[in-house]
């Protein structure tokens, strides 16, 4: 495995925890908290430098069944941290979030956990 692909790894597993410590905190407190929106930005901005670097460092296409899974899987965390923000922007500082956005953060973070996951089984099989 080349070094580059090696970075990558670590990055997109504390892409999974910055992510994952921001959307716990949302699902517990409800609120849209200047520590969320952070966690939350910084597992996206993590999440992208992670699949810059696997796509450096892959001998085959970024068009793989691991590839598509690990962007629409990011596409879903994306929608969700843009959603995030928006309520921290239109509704203030610990806004409280609404049930459609809590159950869209669940499955967001359940996908991205499983996408995480099933990424990583198939790099090692």
């Amino acid at each position: 495995m080349q070094f580059i692909s090696m970075v990558g790894g670590f990055l997109v597993t504390f892409a999974l925890l910055s992510y994952g410590i921001g959307s716990i905190s949302l699902q517990r407190f409800k609120l849209v908290s200047p520590g969320v929106l952070w966690f939350l930005s910084m597992g996206i901005v993590l999440d992208i430098a992670a699949t810059v670097c696997m796509i450096i460092g892959s001998q085959n296409t970024p068009f793989t069944i691991h590839g598509l899974l690990g962007y629409s899987a990011f596409l879903a965390m994306l929608a969700d941290v843009i959603l995030v923000w928006k309520i921290y922007i239109n509704r203030g500082k610990n806004a409280l979030i609404n049930k459609p956005l809590d159950l869209y953060a669940k499955f967001a973070y359940g996908y991205w956990v499983i996408a995480y996951f099933t990424g990583s089984l198939l790099v090692i099989f």
